[in-house]
C-alpha cells in the first residue's frame, strides 16, 4: 500500500513538472510570454538580482538595530610585571621591586551599542525606497526587451509557416498543371516544352518548400531559446491571420510621453540616488552619536584551579561622540565630484529623451510605410488572382501559351507571399511603436 501511494505521489509530481516545462496546447503569444516569465533563465537571474538588491538594503539598514557582542579571554603570566616602589622603611634608599597582579586572569565581556545618529545609516534609510525602485525598474527594462524578442520570434515563425502553406498550395496547383501539360503533350495538342516548363516550376516550388521547412526549424529553435523552453520538447503555435490583421492596426495620431518609458523612469530614479549621494557628502561633517553598555566579569587568582571561584564584575554605560575635524579636502572634493556626476546624469537624461523621440518618430514612420505596403499587397493579390484565372481559362481554350500560365502563377504566389511579408513587417513595426510609447506589458 505504501509503495502504491509513493508511486502515485511520484507520478503526480512528474506530471506537474512536465506541465510546468511544456505547453501542452497550441501556444498563443501570451502563452509564450507567460512561460518565459516563469522559466527563462535570464528572468530568473533578474529576479535574483532584484532579491540581492533588497538584501543589500536590509544589510545597510541593519545598523539601526542594536549591535550586541560577547568576548572572553584567559591569561597566564609566565613572568609577572613588576613596579618600582619607595622603601617605606628606608625612604632615601633604593626602590624595591614589587610584582603586580596575579598569575591567572580571565574575563567575559558583553557589549552593546546603539546608533543614535550616523550619516551612513541615515542616508541608507532615506535612499532605501529608491534603491528598491531602481532594482525593480532595471528588471522591468530587461523583461521588456525579452517580451519584444519573443513577439518578433513568434511572428517570424508564423510568417514562415504561412509562407510554407502558400508554397504547398502552389505545389498542388503546379502538380495538377504538370498532369494537364503531360496529357496535352501525349495527345499531341502541345509540344514537350510546356511539359518541361511545368516540371521546372514544380521542382522550384519543391525546393522552396524544403528551404521553408528548414527555416522554420531554425526559427522555432530561436523562439524556444528566448522563451527558455526545452529544445527537445515540441512547441505548437496558434496562428490566426485575421486576429493579427486586427491587432496590427493602431492609432497613428498618438504622441509619445517619455515618462511612460521604463528607461526614462530608471534615469529619473538614478538622478534621485545621485542627489542623495551628494547630500551624503555634504552631511559627512556631522558627528556620529551612539550609546553603549558594557558588562565585564573578571576572574583573578594565583592558583589556576581556584581561578573561577570568585568573580569581580563591573559595568559601564555611556555615549560615544565621533566628530570629523579635518580629513584633508576629501569631503569638498567628493561633493564637487558628485555634483559633476549629477550634471552628467542630467545631460544623459536629456540625450535619452531626444533619442526616445527619434525612436518614436522612426518607428511610427516605418509603421505608416508598412501599413501602406500591406494595403497595396492586398490589392495586388486580387489583381494577380484575376489575371491567373483569366490566363488559365484562355490557356485551356488554346488562346494563351503555357509560359503565360507559369508567369501568372508565379505572380500570384509572389503577391500572396509579399502580402504575408508586409503583414508581418507591419506587426514588427507595431511592436516597435508600442515599445517606443512604453506600452509593452510584462505583467503575466
Amino acid at each position: 500500500m505504501i509503495i502504491w501511494i509513493t508511486f502515485l505521489c511520484f507520478s503526480s509530481g512528474l506530471r506537474a513538472q512536465n506541465q510546468q516545462n511544456i505547453i501542452s496546447d497550441s501556444a498563443t503569444i501570451n502563452d509564450c510570454i507567460k512561460y518565459a516569465r516563469h522559466n527563462q533563465p535570464l528572468v530568473k537571474q533578474l529576479n535574483l538580482d532584484e532579491g540581492i538588491a533588497r538584501q543589500n538594503i536590509r544589510i545597510a539598514l541593519a545598523d539601526w538595530l542594536p549591535q550586541v557582542n560577547a568576548s572572553a579571554g584567559l591569561q597566564h603570566y609566565l613572568k609577572q610585571p613588576v613596579f618600582l616602589f619607595p622603601d617605606i622603611s628606608n625612604p632615601t634608599g633604593p626602590k624595591i621591586l614589587i610584582p603586580n597582579g596575579v598569575l591567572y586572569n580571565s574575563n567575559i565581556q558583553f557589549s552593546a551599542t546603539q546608533n543614535i545618529f550616523n550619516n551612513d545609516v541615515y542616508i541608507a534609510g532615506r535612499t532605501a525606497g529608491n534603491y528598491r525602485l531602481q532594482a525593480s525598474q532595471t528588471s522591468r527594462s530587461a523583461l521588456i526587451e525579452i517580451v519584444v524578442e519573443i513577439n518578433k520570434a513568434f511572428y517570424d515563425v508564423l510568417l514562415s509557416r504561412e509562407q510554407l502553406n502558400i508554397i504547398k498550395e502552389e505545389i498542388d496547383r503546379l502538380s495538377k498543371s504538370l498532369k494537364d501539360a503531360y496529357a496535352l503533350y501525349q495527345s499531341g495538342t502541345s509540344d514537350v516544352i510546356d511539359y518541361k516548363r511545368a516540371t521546372i516550376s514544380l521542382n522550384n516550388a519543391l525546393s522552396q518548400k524544403k528551404n521553408a521547412e528548414e527555416s522554420i526549424k531554425s526559427k522555432i529553435s530561436y523562439l524556444k531559446q528566448v522563451m527558455g523552453y526545452p529544445n527537445e520538447k515540441p512547441l505548437n503555435l496558434s496562428s490566426n491571420i485575421l486576429s493579427m490583421e486586427k491587432d496590427a492596426i493602431i492609432d497613428t495620431l498618438q504622441n509619445i510621453n517619455v515618462y511612460n518609458r521604463i528607461e526614462y523612469q530608471l534615469l529619473q530614479t538614478n538622478l534621485k540616488l545621485q542627489k542623495s549621494k551628494t547630500d551624503y557628502y555634504r552631511m559627512s561633517f556631522l558627528p556620529s552619536l551612539s550609546a553603549f553598555a558594557n558588562y565585564n566579569i573578571i576572574y583573578q587568582n594565583d592558583v589556576y584551579n581556584q581561578l573561577f571561584k570568585s568573580s569581580y564584575p563591573n559595568s559601564t554605560i555611556g555615549l560615544s561622540l565621533s566628530f570629523p575635524i579635518f580629513e584633508g579636502t576629501k569631503r569638498i572634493q567628493n561633493i564637487k565630484k558628485s555634483k559633476m556626476q549629477y550634471e552628467r546624469l542630467t545631460l544623459d537624461t536629456l540625450n535619452t529623451r531626444n533619442e526616445m523621440n527619434t525612436q518614436f518618430v522612426s518607428a511610427m514612420a516605418s509603421y505608416k510605410s508598412d501599413l501602406a505596403a500591406y494595403r497595396m499587397t492586398q490589392q495586388n493579390i486580387e489583381i494577380a488572382q484575376d489575371v491567373y484565372n483569366t490566363v488559365k481559362l484562355q490557356y485551356n481554350q488554346g488562346i494563351k501559351t503555357y509560359l503565360e500560365v507559369i508567369v501568372s502563377e508565379t505572380d500570384l504566389m509572389s503577391a500572396r507571399i509579399n502580402n504575408l511579408n508586409a503583414l508581418f513587417m507591419l506587426m514588427f513595426s507595431n511592436i516597435d511603436v508600442k515599445r517606443a510609447l512604453g506600452e509593452i506589458s510584462v505583467d503575466y
